[in-house]
């Protein structure tokens, strides 16, 4: 018999904000994260925008001082957003939960890249001996779950996953399938990026992903719009409690959602152009593992990265998976507010699912202005909308092929 997971906590670190609340009424206002980049010179870049963490302080979220200071940007991120959800859900290590059975899954698209960046500035200016001996463990992409766990104290399943923009995703769904087989009671999962960075500036710019509506920051992250020309990168992380209902109720815990669903897929295809195959039968199979029909499902927050390609693909994929039904479906990508957080993005978007599900709202896709007319679906465009919703799914896909997908489902006993 397989365990029942709900998420108990959640917490986020993103340009709309660093607490729930302050999250999820900037996203519910339409509000947009991006400006122009501050943490560097674009002048030579075609792109000069991002949405960026704005005035980071990793002390004020209850990361050590001295420790803060060996831990790359995005591990900073992580471990805040991690440190949050514990709170968020009254989880105390060792008291109310077995430090054995608690895991942690919290993966990076990319890791340290920017303690990579700045350690071989040192080494070409200054020598080898002056490479700090911290860069190591600084930068390597499993270091947010490690440091969480040191943190916390989790001596459960503790790994990271590291499948590009699916990434947070696959940490959740790997989390839930965990906890759902019997190997831990709790899991701390999601994922954090920090790559808002000269070098990854210049290389997704030079691959022409990237928007350069820079004159208009706040309107150039644009899903499935018709002047749609490239997706926003933005930073953060977002994590999720998955616990085994048994262990929440035991120890009296709110329940924000349930997790019912998880698909991954390969597309074989190409290393970064989308296939819409690929991701119908990340879907399809995310469906199946829930045991649902697909038209139980009401709203999808969308992998919607604004790119000409990827949007198309996804509305495909869509109609693809589910038929007629995609046209009932209530659409949207909350990536028009946040950017594309890369291997964040799943963590904050399956934060955002559970909150449209606890609060009876979704969150709407802005700068929708005119809808591509091969982008046909219903993708609430610009206004938040009220609606009672009983399952939604949260798509990511990444680089390489990776797909995944989680669905969850409003909690009743």
């Amino acid at each position: 018999m397989n365990q029942r997971v709900v998420v108990t906590g959640m917490g986020v670190v993103t340009s709309l904000g660093t607490d729930l609340d302050t999250f999820w009424n900037n996203l519910l206002e339409g509000k947009s994260g991006v400006s122009l980049i501050e943490a560097f010179d674009t002048s030579d870049y075609p792109t000069k925008i991002a949405a960026e963490v704005k005035n980071w302080d990793p002390e004020a979220h209850g990361v050590d001082k001295k420790e803060a200071r060996r831990m790359d940007r995005f591990v900073q991120f992580g471990m805040a957003a991690s440190l949050s959800a514990v709170r968020d859900a009254g989880l105390a290590i060792g008291e109310n939960a077995d430090p054995e059975r608690v895991g942690v899954i919290v993966g990076s698209g990319i890791g340290g890249l920017g303690t990579w960046e700045d350690q071989h500035t040192i080494l070409m200016e200054k020598g080898p001996r002056r490479v700090s001996p911290f860069f190591i463990p600084m930068m390597i992409a499993n270091m947010a779950s490690g440091q969480v766990s040191i943190a916390t104290g989790a001596k459960g399943p503790n790994t990271t996953a590291v499948t590009a923009c699916a990434t947070g995703t696959h940490s959740i769904g790997d989390s839930y399938k965990m906890i759902q087989r019997g190997d831990a009671d709790v899991m701390i999962c999601g994922g954090a990026e920090a790559t808002i960075r000269p070098i990854a500036v210049a290389g997704f710019s030079n691959m022409r992903a990237m928007s350069t509506r820079n004159e208009e920051p706040e309107k150039a992250s644009r899903p499935f719009d018709v002047d749609r020309d490239g997706f926003v990168m933005g930073e953060g992380a977002g994590v999720l409690i998955l616990e085994s209902l048994e262990h929440a109720q035991k120890r009296g815990a709110r329940i924000y959602a349930e997790v019912i669903g998880y698909g991954m897929s390969g597309d074989a295809h190409h290393m970064t152009e989308p296939d819409p195959d690929g991701a119908a039968r990340c879907m399809t199979r995310a469906i199946k593992d829930a045991g649902i029909a697909p038209e139980e499902i009401g709203y999808i927050n969308a992998h919607g990265t604004s790119t000409p390609v990827g949007d198309k693909s996804e509305t495909t994929a869509i109609k693809t998976a589910f038929g007629e039904h995609a046209y009932k479906l209530a659409v949207s990508s909350t990536k028009s507010m946040t950017g594309h957080m890369l291997g964040a993005a799943g963590g904050v978007e399956a934060v955002i699912l559970g909150l449209a599900l606890k609060n009876g709202v979704l969150p709407p896709t802005i700068n929708l202005d005119q809808q591509d007319p091969e982008c046909d679906l219903d993708y609430i465009p610009n206004v938040p909308r009220q609606a009672d919703i009983n399952v939604a799914l949260s798509n990511s896909f990444g680089f390489g092929g990776h797909n995944a997908t989680i669905i969850l489902r409003k909690y009743e006993a």
